[in-house]
């Protein structure tokens, strides 16, 4: 996309590239996203920017009106299996605020500098810079939700200090911490720790929130997830094993333009990360229109298309938990966690256990210990940032596993959008949305679920 048709997407306020990139306007010194309502400014004042970081990094502050920091992410770092792609799904994960660049680049297997200078060049912001317009959003969030002393707010985002905080906010928000507070649209600041923290999960285009509680409620392993509610005000509730603590969230079915959220953390530095994983597990941030266009267009899926735009793909929110499912079955899955699984410190509903660690699983019987050990000790690696040729080469090599149970690892721990499963001649012409496409097909009772 150039930068003329760039700018008739803000004229036009399309919302279907709110994400995939932002503009600025040097003469009042703020970035929007591509829907923003304002008033579009003169072409010549209009700069444009692949991320948020990189328009921060030029010295622009977001939009108080469009909250350009809230839209979802880009669909083309879900598509991507280049460093860079890769790279954006582990600092989407948190990854930089828990291991720094060194870590970063340690996964990805590229020296620190080769990391800075590929982000920097395709995207004109280094991985501190995303990670600090991703911890500036998180802060916002709780700033704007929770009743949290804003000293806690500060290292809960991920800041390595009040001052360092306090500078962040300023530049990107143009506001102190208070007085984002205080700007709090609508009052909304009714959460405290114990209540949890309420999100809206926003996605574009359309959403088919019922397909998804559809698998959701299908899959559910009981102890770990459960779904209640009658079908179009469903409750999705699990418990998370998250980096510094675990957490149980519940989203509603009811779509909005967004998902209401509300996430339970016994460590809310774990916000960020948790909020990623659910992404990732609604499939949130896809490009429904790209979909659409590509598989509305063959004579098969058209129909089916039209009867559902906007199907989404679901994911995993941990993906070495969705590896063990996958290989094991739901019956199997629950014995597992009734035999491994963590109990939580106070039950929840029907809400007990944590899915077990890899590690505990090792002392399981048969093909699920290879997987579980395979996991522990990195043979095979399930994070946002893995190759995904590299994953699935791996788990092909452990005993038990079979190329079918290996597809569905890729597209739903992985988010593989082009995944065809090997007793399945499809088309071309569907890719790169071969994993959609199957998704149809099983949504309208033509193929059997996963």
């Amino acid at each position: 996309m150039d930068e003329d048709t760039r700018y008739e997407a803000v004229r036009s306020r399309d919302g279907r590239f709110d994400g995939e990139f932002f503009f600025a306007v040097s003469t009042t010194g703020i970035y929007c996203r591509p829907s923003c309502p304002a008033v579009t400014p003169k072409r010549r004042n209009v700069r444009f920017f692949a991320t948020a970081a990189a328009a921060q990094g030029s010295g622009f502050r977001a939009c108080r009106r469009c909250r350009p920091d809230a839209v979802p992410g880009s669909a083309e770092w879900n598509v991507r299996a280049d460093v860079v792609g890769r790279a954006m799904r582990l600092i989407g994960d948190g990854v930089v605020d828990r291991e720094g660049v060194a870590g970063l680049a340690g996964r990805l297997g590229y020296s620190a500098r080769q990391v800075q200078r590929q982000l920097t060049a395709e995207l004109g912001a280094g991985p501190v810079a995303l990670a600090r317009a991703q911890r500036s959003h998180t802060a916002r969030v709780l700033l704007q939700t929770t009743e949290l002393p804003v000293t806690q707010v500060a290292f809960a985002a991920g800041f390595a200090s009040v001052r360092q905080f306090n500078d962040t906010i300023r530049s990107v928000y143009a506001s102190t911490p208070s007085e984002l507070r205080a700007a709090a649209p609508g009052a909304r600041r009714t959460a405290t720790p114990s209540a949890g923290v309420p999100l809206r999960l926003a996605y574009r285009g359309a959403y088919q929130s019922s397909a998804v509680f559809d698998v959701l409620a299908a899959e559910a392993v009981p102890g770990v997830e459960e779904v209640g509610g009658a079908p179009g005000r469903r409750v999705y509730r699990r418990t998370l094993r998250l980096p510094y603590g675990t957490g149980i969230v519940a989203v509603d079915e009811r779509p909005r333009g967004w998902l209401d959220a509300r996430l339970h953390l016994t460590d809310l530095r774990d916000l960020t990360t948790a909020v990623g994983r659910l992404r990732r597990l609604f499939d949130l941030d896809a490009d429904p229109y790209a979909v659409d266009e590509r598989l509305g267009a063959d004579p098969r899926l058209a129909p089916l298309v039209a009867a559902r735009p906007g199907l989404r793909s679901p994911g995993a929110a941990d993906p070495e938990e969705l590896a063990v499912r996958a290989l094991v079955g739901t019956e199997e899955a629950e014995r597992l966690v009734r035999r491994y699984g963590k109990a939580l410190d106070a039950p929840c509903g029907g809400l007990t256990h944590l899915f077990p660690e890899a590690g505990a699983l090792a002392q399981a019987d048969g093909p699920v210990a290879s997987l579980a050990a395979a996991l522990a000790d990195g043979a095979v690696r399930l994070d946002p940032g893995a190759d995904r040729d590299d994953a699935q080469a791996a788990l092909l090599a452990l005993p038990g596993m079979d190329a079918g149970t290996v597809a569905v690892i890729r597209t739903r721990a992985l988010g593989d959008p082009d995944v065809a499963p090997p007793d399945l001649d499809l088309p071309d012409s569907w890719r790169p949305w071969r994993s959609y496409a199957l998704q149809h097909l099983r949504t309208a009772g033509e193929l059997e679920p996963q």
